[in-house]
Protein backbone atom coordinates (compact mmCIF):
# COMPACT_ATOMS: atom_id res chain seq x y z
CA UNK A 1 0.00 0.00 0.00
CA UNK A 2 1.26 3.52 -0.72
CA UNK A 3 1.18 5.99 1.80
CA UNK A 4 1.36 9.71 0.51
CA UNK A 5 3.78 11.59 3.34
CA UNK A 6 1.36 13.07 5.84
CA UNK A 7 -1.09 10.80 5.51
CA UNK A 8 -2.11 8.13 8.13
CA UNK A 9 -4.52 5.27 8.84
CA UNK A 10 -7.47 6.32 10.78
CA UNK A 11 -6.34 3.70 13.47
CA UNK A 12 -2.91 5.32 13.72
CA UNK A 13 -4.59 8.14 14.02
CA UNK A 14 -6.22 6.87 17.41
CA UNK A 15 -3.34 5.35 18.88
CA UNK A 16 -1.29 8.33 18.11
CA UNK A 17 -3.63 10.27 20.35
CA UNK A 18 -3.39 8.47 23.20
CA UNK A 19 -6.48 6.43 23.41
CA UNK A 20 -5.09 3.16 23.30
CA UNK A 21 -8.38 1.32 24.34
CA UNK A 22 -10.86 3.06 21.87
CA UNK A 23 -14.83 2.58 22.53
CA UNK A 24 -16.60 0.33 19.91
CA UNK A 25 -19.09 1.87 18.13
CA UNK A 26 -22.76 0.05 18.02
CA UNK A 27 -23.88 -0.88 14.82
CA UNK A 28 -26.62 -1.91 12.51
CA UNK A 29 -25.90 -5.98 11.38
CA UNK A 30 -26.31 -7.39 7.68
CA UNK A 31 -29.87 -8.63 8.54
CA UNK A 32 -31.29 -5.85 11.00
CA UNK A 33 -29.77 -3.32 7.80
CA UNK A 34 -31.66 -5.37 5.46
CA UNK A 35 -35.08 -5.05 7.26
CA UNK A 36 -34.95 -1.91 7.86
CA UNK A 37 -34.00 -1.25 4.27
CA UNK A 38 -37.22 -3.28 2.95
CA UNK A 39 -39.19 -1.51 5.15
CA UNK A 40 -37.38 1.87 4.04
CA UNK A 41 -38.02 1.08 0.01
CA UNK A 42 -41.71 -0.25 0.69
CA UNK A 43 -42.80 3.49 2.28
CA UNK A 44 -40.24 4.88 -0.58
CA UNK A 45 -42.61 3.06 -2.88
CA UNK A 46 -45.95 4.33 -1.63
CA UNK A 47 -44.64 7.97 -1.54
CA UNK A 48 -44.48 8.23 2.45
CA UNK A 49 -40.39 8.57 3.12
CA UNK A 50 -37.91 10.38 0.72
CA UNK A 51 -34.85 10.37 2.87
CA UNK A 52 -32.96 8.55 5.74
CA UNK A 53 -29.56 9.20 7.80
CA UNK A 54 -27.59 6.23 9.52
CA UNK A 55 -25.54 7.31 12.64
CA UNK A 56 -23.46 5.08 14.12
CA UNK A 57 -22.44 6.30 17.99
CA UNK A 58 -20.62 4.87 20.61
CA UNK A 59 -23.94 3.83 22.54
CA UNK A 60 -26.59 3.53 20.03
CA UNK A 61 -26.99 3.35 16.47
CA UNK A 62 -29.61 5.08 14.72
CA UNK A 63 -31.76 4.91 11.21
CA UNK A 64 -33.99 8.10 10.82
CA UNK A 65 -36.14 8.17 8.36
CA UNK A 66 -37.69 11.61 6.56
CA UNK A 67 -40.51 12.92 4.66
CA UNK A 68 -38.35 16.02 3.43
CA UNK A 69 -34.40 15.95 4.14
CA UNK A 70 -35.15 19.70 5.57
CA UNK A 71 -37.37 18.24 8.14
CA UNK A 72 -36.78 16.29 11.52
CA UNK A 73 -37.36 12.73 11.19
CA UNK A 74 -40.68 11.29 11.06
CA UNK A 75 -38.78 8.00 12.89
CA UNK A 76 -35.75 7.12 14.10
CA UNK A 77 -35.18 3.59 14.91
CA UNK A 78 -32.68 2.72 17.42
CA UNK A 79 -30.83 0.10 18.22
CA UNK A 80 -29.14 0.23 22.11
CA UNK A 81 -27.55 -2.45 23.39
CA UNK A 82 -27.26 -1.32 27.10
CA UNK A 83 -31.35 -1.95 27.19
CA UNK A 84 -30.46 -5.57 25.51
CA UNK A 85 -31.50 -7.48 29.39
CA UNK A 86 -34.58 -4.73 30.57
CA UNK A 87 -36.25 -3.34 28.34
CA UNK A 88 -34.78 -4.68 25.08
CA UNK A 89 -32.67 -3.17 22.59
CA UNK A 90 -34.75 -1.38 19.47
CA UNK A 91 -37.29 0.61 19.86
CA UNK A 92 -39.17 3.26 17.74
CA UNK A 93 -39.17 6.77 18.45
CA UNK A 94 -41.66 9.34 16.77
CA UNK A 95 -41.12 12.76 15.43
CA UNK A 96 -42.35 14.31 19.14
CA UNK A 97 -39.41 11.95 20.72
CA UNK A 98 -42.28 9.60 22.25
CA UNK A 99 -41.19 5.57 22.43
CA UNK A 100 -43.57 3.53 20.22
CA UNK A 101 -42.88 0.65 20.85
CA UNK A 102 -39.58 -1.14 22.18
CA UNK A 103 -39.09 -4.67 22.17
CA UNK A 104 -36.02 -7.40 21.72
CA UNK A 105 -36.81 -8.35 18.14
CA UNK A 106 -36.70 -5.48 15.40
CA UNK A 107 -39.56 -7.00 13.60
CA UNK A 108 -42.09 -6.80 16.61
CA UNK A 109 -40.59 -3.56 16.83
CA UNK A 110 -40.92 -2.73 13.08
CA UNK A 111 -44.56 -3.15 13.06
CA UNK A 112 -45.78 -0.42 14.74
CA UNK A 113 -45.27 1.53 11.41
CA UNK A 114 -45.02 -1.51 9.02
CA UNK A 115 -48.71 -0.84 7.41
CA UNK A 116 -49.46 -4.07 5.58
CA UNK A 117 -52.48 -4.38 3.51
CA UNK A 118 -55.38 -6.47 5.16
CA UNK A 119 -57.62 -8.09 2.92
CA UNK A 120 -61.31 -7.37 4.03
Amino acid sequence: MNVIPGDTEPTENRAATGSAAAAPVVSFNRLELSRILNLYGRMVSDGEWRDYAIDFLRERAVFSVFRRSSEVPLYRIEKDPRLARKQGMYSVISASGMILRRGHELDRVLLVIDRKLAVV
